[in-house]
């Protein structure tokens, strides 16, 4: 075992029918990490390596421990399509416009301006935008972001993305470094994707935005507060799938024939952690779904039990008694 605040890593390669599968996991131990959770956190990683040797597609993982820095990765510096899962891209840009026009920035978007439901912006996948009445309905940003979360309405998101400016998105994500996550088309814009230009990123990128945002490096704590506030709106996925309801995933799922994603933050008391499950190559799509909910199920209990639980391993508290 290495000495505490050192960083461990360790590379293995699975053979899969020929195939090699690169998994990774980097340990970063803080003061008070004992044995025993590393032990843990062991069976952890194994098991999310059986449920890729099960899947029939491939899979890529990123999990970061925001209490202590721990992270596991597979696959994660493959590029997958995003599908609705870019959208988290696009509400953190408007949360980074409401901000800059606090701070006296002219020509930002903010959480309140107005839009006026139109028939030209809508397109198919519209859940309720569809529903609303052209020329009359007035909703604000913040609403349109809410339908872009809680029921992934394209037409909500493609009319933030003209209000923010694709080139602004991008620019955010440059700014963070996250070269290979990039949003190129609007939603169910078929001709952009069949010449290419795919809303795309990795799972170690799209962990990092999200410990960006945990981290309030990108709008201040009042604007972060409310970001995942939205972001945790209740929605169909399958992140929380084997989570206890009283626990606020904020997330965001996509999917496209053959792939199947998810990704967020799962507020574990006393152990948050980011959490990006991105598969491709599915010849069942409803395996994709499984293998996102399983690898956030074994991940949560890893992180419930060392949340409530001291550096030995006994449990100091109940769950439900946060």
């Amino acid at each position: 075992m290495m000495a505490m605040g050192r960083i461990a890593f360790a590379v293995a390669c699975i053979v899969l029918g020929g195939m090699v599968v690169s998994a990774q996991t980097t340990e970063k131990q803080s003061p008070s990490a004992g044995t025993q959770s590393e032990l843990l956190w062991g069976k952890l990683t194994g098991d999310i390596q059986q449920v890729d040797r099960g899947l029939d597609g491939t899979m890529g993982v990123a999990i970061l421990d925001l209490t202590d820095g721990r992270v596991f990765l597979q696959n994660a510096d493959e590029v997958f399509a995003q599908a609705s899962s870019i959208k988290v891209a696009i509400l953190a840009e408007l949360y980074r416009q409401e901000q800059q026009s606090e701070q006296g920035v002219p020509g930002k978007a903010k959480l309140r301006d107005l839009y006026t439901v139109e028939v030209k912006d809508l397109v198919d996948g519209s859940a309720i935008m569809a529903g609303l009445t052209p020329g009359v309905t007035r909703v604000t940003n913040r609403d349109l972001a809410t339908f872009m979360v809680a029921v992934s309405d394209n037409s909500a998101t493609n009319v933030l993305i003209d209000r923010l400016g694709m080139q602004n998105v991008n620019a955010l994500l440059d700014s963070l470094g996250l070269h290979q996550t990039k949003l190129q088309r609007k939603m169910m814009d078929v001709k952009a994707a069949q010449e290419g230009r795919e809303n795309v990123s990795t799972p170690r990128e799209m962990m990092t935005l999200f410990r960006a945002l945990y981290e309030q490096k990108v709008v201040n704590k009042a604007l972060t507060d409310d970001f995942f506030k939205v972001l945790g709106t209740s929605k169909a996925s399958d992140i929380p799938r084997y989570i206890p309801e009283d626990v606020v995933c904020a997330n965001k799922p996509g999917e496209l024939a053959g792939v199947r994603n998810d990704v967020g933050i799962v507020f574990v008391p006393k152990r948050p952690f980011v959490i990006v499950v991105m598969t491709a190559y599915l010849k069942r799509e409803r395996d994709g779904d499984d293998a996102i909910a399983k690898v956030a199920g074994e991940a949560y209990e890893y992180f419930d039990r060392v949340g409530r639980s001291s550096e030995y391993g006994r449990i100091v508290s109940e769950r439900g008694s946060h």
